[in-house]
C-alpha cells in the first residue's frame, strides 16, 4: 500500500514528500535540514532510493544532494539544468521505477521556471498523484517572475499551457501535491484548502476556467515584491548544497552583544512582538519566532551581515538556526539566552503598543505620523488617508525619509509592525507599534483611501 507522508515547513510556504510502500521510498523537494527526512523514513523503516527535484528552487536552499549523498539514493534533477554536480539527469516523458508498485513519469511544465517538472505517480498501475512543484497550486499557479522581468511574459504563457496538459492528460481523481501555494512568496494568492485534486482544480482553479488571456492578464496584475534573498537560492542550488551545520553557537555576553550592535551587526530577539515592546536591549532588532522568521530577515539583511541570535531558551535559538540554514544563513554569529536585563545588563528599552480604536482617539486631540509597512499591493487596495507608506523591505534603506516625531506603525495584524518598530527604536526614534488587524482600523472611524475605499472591487 502506498503511504505519502507530508513534511510542512509553515515558516517558508513549502511542503517536502516522503512516499513509501512499506519497503521503499522516494523523496520529492526536500529542505536543506534532512534530518526531518531521515526521522521519517526511520520511523516508517523504509530505505529511500530516489530523490526528485521538481525544479531549482528560488525560495530555500535544497536538501536534495545532502540527502542523496546520505542515503545513497539516486538524485533526479532536469537534465537541462546546468548543475555543478552528479546527478541522474531526467527529461519530459522519463518512466522511473522506484519499485515494482511505486513508477514515476516526469512531465516538462515550465512556467514557474523554464525547466521545471512534475512527477506523476502510478500505484499498481494507476496514476493517484501528482507532484507539481510550483506550477498547478491549490486555487492558483507558482509566480513566473522569479527568473527576471524580461522572462515573466514568456513564462506566464508556458504556465497556463504547462497546468493545461496537466488537466487534460491526468485523471481527474488524481491527487494534487504541490510544494509551494502554503505561504511562499514564489505562489500568487494563498489557498484556502488543504488538499485537492485535478477534477477539483478543473472546476475552481483560474488557470482552469480561464482563457489564457485572462489568466495571463490577472496573474500579472497580481505580482509584487518576493524576498531579496531569492535571488541567491538559484545559484545555492546549482551548486549543490551540503548537509547543515546545526551546531550551536557560541555564547555572547552584555558586552559582547553591545559591540556586535556598535559594529553594525544583527542581533535579533527571537521573543514575541508583545515581549520586544515590553522590554528589550536597545539596538535589537525583533523577528520574532511566531511569525515568517526567516523570510523577513532574509529580505532585509545586507547579505554577508553577521547575526546573533537572542532567544528565551536554546531551544528558541535553534528553531532560528534551523529557519536560517534553510535560506543559506549557515552559521550565527553568536547566540544568548535568557532575558533583555541580562542581553543589555539592566539598560533596557521599551516602546507602547496600541489598537486602531487608540490611534482615533489620539488623532482627536494631537498630529501622529502613521507609517504603513504593508507591501505595494496591500496599499493600493486600501489605507489609512494621510499615512506614509514605506513597505517593510525598503525600510532599512529609508529610515531617513520617515516623519520626525512620534510615529505609530502598522501592517495587516502586527507581525511586520513589530519588526519595522524595532528598526525605528534602534535608529532613536519615537515609535508606537499599532498591534492590531488594519481590518480594524475602518470599523474604528479611522478615514481610508486606496481602490477598495473608493468603491472598487
Amino acid at each position: 500500500m502506498t503511504e505519502i507522508i507530508t513534511i510542512e515547513t509553515p515558516t517558508l510556504g513549502d511542503r517536502s514528500y516522503l512516499v513509501h510502500d512499506g519497503a521503499v521510498a522516494f523523496v520529492v523537494d526536500p529542505q536543506r535540514d534532512i534530518d526531518r527526512v531521515l526521522d521519517r523514513s526511520l520511523e516508517a523503516g523504509v530505505e529511500i532510493t530516489h530523490i526528485f527535484e521538481t525544479h531549482i528552487h528560488n525560495d530555500y536552499v535544497t536538501g536534495g544532494l545532502a540527502l542523496a549523498q546520505a542515503t545513497g539514493a539516486q538524485y533526479l534533477v532536469n537534465e537541462e539544468d546546468e548543475v555543478s554536480f552528479a546527478r541522474t539527469p531526467v527529461k519530459d516523458g522519463q518512466r522511473i521505477t522506484v519499485s515494482p508498485s511505486l513508477t514515476i513519469t516526469a512531465m516538462a511544465t515550465p512556467g514557474h521556471t523554464f525547466t521545471h517538472l512534475s512527477y506523476v505517480l502510478e500505484s499498481s498501475g494507476e496514476q493517484v498523484a501528482v507532484f507539481t512543484g510550483g506550477s498547478l497550486l491549490y486555487g492558483s499557479t507558482g509566480r513566473p517572475d522569479l527568473a527576471g522581468p524580461e522572462h515573466t511574459h514568456d513564462l506566464a504563457r508556458h504556465q497556463y499551457h504547462s497546468v493545461q496538459r496537466l488537466a487534460a492528460e491526468l485523471p481527474e481523481s488524481a491527487e494534487l501535491l504541490p510544494t509551494h501555494g502554503f505561504g511562499s512568496f514564489c505562489s500568487i494568492g494563498q489557498p484556502a484548502v488543504t488538499a485537492s485534486t485535478i477534477g477539483e482544480e478543473k472546476r475552481s482553479n483560474p488557470v482552469l476556467t480561464q482563457d489564457e488571456e485572462d489568466y495571463v492578464k490577472d496573474l500579472l496584475e497580481g505580482l509584487d515584491a518576493f524576498p531579496a534573498y531569492y535571488a541567491r537560492m538559484a545559484p545555492l542550488n546549482l551548486a549543490g548544497p551540503s548537509a547543515p551545520d546545526l551546531e550551536f553557537p557560541d555564547q555572547a555576553d552584555a558586552a559582547e552583544l553591545r559591540a556586535r550592535i556598535a559594529a553594525g551587526e544583527w542581533v535579533v530577539d527571537l521573543r514575541t512582538r508583545t515581549a520586544f515592546a515590553a522590554g528589550h536591549a536597545p539596538g535589537t532588532l525583533n523577528f520574532g519566532l511566531d511569525g515568517s522568521f526567516a523570510t523577513y530577515l532574509g529580505w532585509l539583511i545586507p547579505w554577508g551581515t553577521p547575526v546573533t541570535l537572542l532567544g528565551a531558551s536554546a531551544e528558541d535559538v535553534a528553531e532560528a538556526q534551523r529557519e536560517l540554514v534553510r535560506i543559506g544563513i549557515d552559521r550565527p554569529a553568536a547566540a544568548a539566552t535568557g532575558n533583555p536585563r541580562e542581553w543589555a545588563a539592566g539598560e533596557v528599552a521599551s516602546f507602547p503598543r496600541a489598537d486602531f480604536s487608540e490611534l482615533s482617539g489620539i488623532r482627536h486631540h494631537r498630529q501622529v505620523a502613521v507609517l504603513d509597512v504593508r507591501r505595494s499591493n496591500e496599499w493600493s487596495r486600501k489605507h489609512i488617508d494621510g499615512a506614509v507608506h514605506i513597505p517593510l523591505h525598503e525600510l532599512p534603506g529609508r529610515l531617513d525619509q520617515l516623519p520626525a516625531g512620534e510615529i505609530w506603525v502598522h501592517c495587516a495584524s502586527g507581525y511586520r509592525a513589530s519588526i519595522a518598530a524595532s528598526f525605528l527604536a534602534a535608529n532613536g526614534q519615537q515609535v508606537v507599534l499599532i498591534d492590531d488587524k488594519f481590518t480594524h482600523a475602518a470599523k474604528a472611524g479611522i478615514p481610508m483611501a486606496g481602490f477598495e475605499a473608493s468603491g472598487g472591487s
